[in-house]
């Protein structure tokens, strides 16, 4: 073992010699910059998630409005204002809908019609804290701002404090093509 001991000091005293706690900082520096542009491309492990719904849809009971499974919040991000003292189109009261708000297009399977649905932070309050849904269906990337809902859509309002988010159906989707 005195030779693993040897070698490692020889091997340390080489770089002590060739290099400078600046230029380790500056190495340390780019590992951490560019391990922070490989992690956001690495995939996500949604497993866990596939089968809580695959168990609820076993139950065989259609989602109410205070769950999250319900149609009308297939982009939802955020506490339910049903849950929260409001509605599903209304915000509780002491709390305003933000001016802005980002939009989704969900699928009712009751109708088989595709509708677009607006999402609207309630803003004012502390958040709620109950019934918290992150759906995320086909969510697009943060630089599509009104297509993405990992923002903070209080920021226009007054107070900037989000409480909960709900989900007005705004008109039915026109097919592509």
């Amino acid at each position: 073992m005195k030779w693993l001991d040897e070698f490692f000091e020889r091997r340390t005293r080489k770089v002590a010699q060739r290099a400078s706690r600046r230029s380790a900082l500056i190495g340390i520096g780019k590992l951490l910059v560019g391990s922070a542009f490989v992690l956001p491309v690495l995939p996500f492990d949604r497993t866990a998630q596939a089968a809580g719904a695959a168990m609820k849809k076993a139950g065989g009971k259609a989602p109410t409005e205070q769950d999250c499974e319900y149609w009308r919040y297939c982009a939802q991000d955020g506490y339910l204002c049903n849950c929260c003292g409001g509605t599903a189109t209304s915000c509780p009261p002491g709390t305003e809908a933000s001016k802005v708000s980002w939009i989704g297009t969900c699928h009712n399977p009751e109708d088989g019609k595709d509708y677009l649905i607006s999402y609207n932070d309630c803003c004012g309050k502390t958040a709620c804290g109950r019934c918290f849904c992150n759906t995320n269906e086909r969510e697009m990337p943060g630089y599509r701002m009104g297509l993405h809902n990992d923002i903070n859509w209080c920021m226009a309002n007054d107070s900037t404090m989000f409480h909960c988010t709900m989900a007005t159906v705004v008109g039915l989707a026109q097919p592509q093509g």
